[in-house]
């Protein structure tokens, strides 16, 4: 099978397409301050205009739990990545509440080996200065139980992506700065490259499928009845 690729720090509707158009299988918005912060109005405009079949997270940091349900349910996001300190209390209720919900730790967190009282849909481990560009000593995730889908970010690019699949075996790889021509601007030689270079590498794995074994129902959280 090959990686599932998750592109992230989409900004505008040039990128998005772009990505998608090259073989992304996923794209991110973040929410959160950040020099890539888009607003709610520009990522639903993006949404709508993308195949029904790639997968699209609301990133959050530390955001409280209702609001992101609800943000990501109104606009129409697959799910919600939650990149702050949330802990199984906070992730369980967007889980119950969002289709596919991402948990995010740095590499080495004591939460990675306590990973069964998060009820989520994958792990995304990146390093400990997210948006750096820096890579992680891989060996930290090694180990990681093959059960479990696993994002590997952290300073990936182009040059490195297919190095890092062939060592840690992820079920996919996120970038952001490593496909920038600057913050919040993708290149478009850099983005094909680095999608193409993790699609090439092929190994056997267990299959998770790229849109099953989601944890709550399909049907969307209603949150204006909640209100």
């Amino acid at each position: 099978m090959s990686v599932f690729v998750k592109i992230c720090g989409i900004t505008n509707e040039s990128d998005a397409l772009l990505a998608v158009a090259l073989g992304a299988d996923a794209l991110g918005f973040i929410f959160a301050p950040s020099k890539r912060q888009v607003n709610e109005r520009i990522v639903s405009e993006i949404v709508h205009q993308l195949p029904a079949s790639v997968l699209t997270f609301g990133v959050f940091v530390n955001e409280r739990p209702e609001e992101v349900a609800k943000l990501v349910n109104r606009i129409g996001l697959s799910g919600a990545q939650l990149h702050g300190n949330e802990g199984p209390t906070a992730t369980n209720f967007v889980s119950d509440r969002v289709r596919y919900v991402i948990k995010s730790f740095p590499a080495g967190h004591s939460q990675l080996s306590n990973l069964n009282a998060y009820r989520i849909w994958a792990t995304l481990v990146d390093s400990s200065n997210p948006g750096s560009g820096s890579i992680f000593d891989w060996s930290l995730v090694e180990g990681m139980s093959p059960d479990r889908r696993m994002l590997l970010a952290g300073g990936l690019n182009a040059e490195n992506v297919a190095v890092g699949i062939e060592r840690v075996r992820p079920f996919g790889v996120d970038v952001a700065t490593g496909v920038e021509a600057s913050p919040g601007r993708k290149d478009p030689a850099k983005l094909r490259a680095f999608i193409k270079n993790a699609k090439a590498v092929e190994f056997v794995e267990q299959d998770f499928g790229h849109h099953d074994g989601a944890l709550t129902e399909d049907t969307p959280y209603n949150w204006e009845e909640s209100d």
